[in-house]
């Protein structure tokens, strides 16, 4: 449904915005999801709405990747709005009548950020900084952020980084979530929400928004379709976490007493998923034990850190139930299916590489991860 349709008087109709169908959820929580048409954005609605949640997502499609929506228009509860986070008129109707948000929007990833600075300058930071102001005084509960483990850089081979780490930031997009997050947390005593920040480490597995710009998933469909995989620096390490995890981990923020969550910042994945580029080459080869990889050094991208996931285990009860072997495990069974025999002839939905939905390169647009 378009233009002025309702869902069942849960939100109210808005040009642009397609709805579900009228599920009067368990609770009064109403949650917008800002860049939330993405990778991590879809198995977390779906999740939400799973739990009784009605929810809204805002996005600007930036990677034309609106299809990956399409399993979730009917659904009871749900509302998608085209627009940026950037447009203080759009997100204003956006957040009308919601409860709790999660900023998810982006420009996501080292290459994108670095390939496009001016563009990742314009959403990262100073779009991003008005839509967080704009969250003030709206009696939202949760504001929940999506950070990254990347903020940690290098670090010491016998070292795991806690929440109390030196951050080192290596790139443009660790940098600007290094400085998004600073912001928040300074709201304190100033803002009448509950803000968190989650630190994700590198997502893989299956969802709608499939990327294959990303370790895990790139690995395994590499070496399933005979190609030659060339792997740097193939003995650092970084955590790894399944998408449909983080949409776990994600519900149960929004769902904590916000003494427990406000204002702070976890590390989200768990220790078990804390692997070497090696490690995981090993898991695919399991699969495809013919694979053709090379290995080299020096590679430009020097990250290199373990992560410490005491803090989200402990104070959430947080522990990803999805391993990376199970990751590799479903991806080589969707190839096999021939369920992405169009990866090639859709590089951008795939993955974060071009920005072919922004038409104002200098806008302040929003795309999720």
């Amino acid at each position: 449904m378009t233009g002025n349709s309702t869902t069942n008087g849960r939100f109210p109709g808005r040009a642009g915005a397609i709805a579900g169908g009228g599920l009067q959820p368990s609770s009064a929580s109403r949650v917008l999801l800002i860049g939330g048409a993405g990778y991590i954005g879809v198995p977390l609605a779906r999740r939400l709405l799973h739990a009784g949640r009605a929810v809204r997502t805002l996005d600007r499609l930036v990677y034309k990747n609106g299809a990956s929506l399409l399993g979730l228009a009917s659904e009871p509860g749900y509302e998608f709005v085209f627009g940026d986070m950037g447009d203080s008129a759009a997100l204003d109707r956006a957040l009308d009548g919601i409860t709790d948000v999660v900023i998810l929007a982006g420009l996501v990833g080292d290459p994108i950020t670095k390939d496009f600075p001016r563009e990742a300058q314009s959403i990262n930071e100073r779009a991003l900084r008005r839509c967080i102001d704009q969250m003030n005084g709206r009696g939202l509960s949760k504001v929940v952020f999506v950070s990254t483990c990347s903020n940690y850089g290098v670090i010491p081979d016998n070292e795991v980084a806690d929440e109390g780490f030196p951050l080192n930031p290596l790139s443009l997009y660790a940098e600007a979530k290094i400085r998004a997050e600073a912001y928040l947390m300074s709201l304190r005593g100033r803002v009448d929400f509950h803000a968190t920040a989650l630190r994700f480490a590198t997502a893989f597995g299956l969802a709608p928004r499939m990327r294959f710009d990303l370790t895990v998933n790139e690995f395994a469909r590499e070496l399933f379709l005979g190609n030659k995989l060339v792997v740097y620096d193939a003995d650092t390490w970084r955590p790894y976490c399944h998408v449909r995890d983080f949409a776990r981990l994600i519900l149960r923020v929004v769902e904590a007493p916000p003494e427990a969550v406000s204002f702070e910042v976890f590390n989200a994945g768990g220790d078990a998923n804390n692997l070497t580029k090696r490690q995981i080459v090993n898991l695919v080869l399991e699969h495809v034990p013919d694979g053709h990889v090379i290995y080299r050094d020096n590679s430009a991208d020097r990250r290199n850190y373990r992560v410490d996931f005491l803090k989200i285990r402990e104070t959430l009860e947080f522990e990803p139930k999805l391993d990376v072997a199970y990751g590799i495990d479903e991806i080589i069974r969707a190839l096999r299916s021939h369920l992405f025999d169009d990866v090639d002839a859709r590089p951008n939905f795939y993955g974060n590489y071009e920005l072919p939905g922004l038409a104002d390169a200098h806008s302040d647009a929003d795309e999720g991860t």
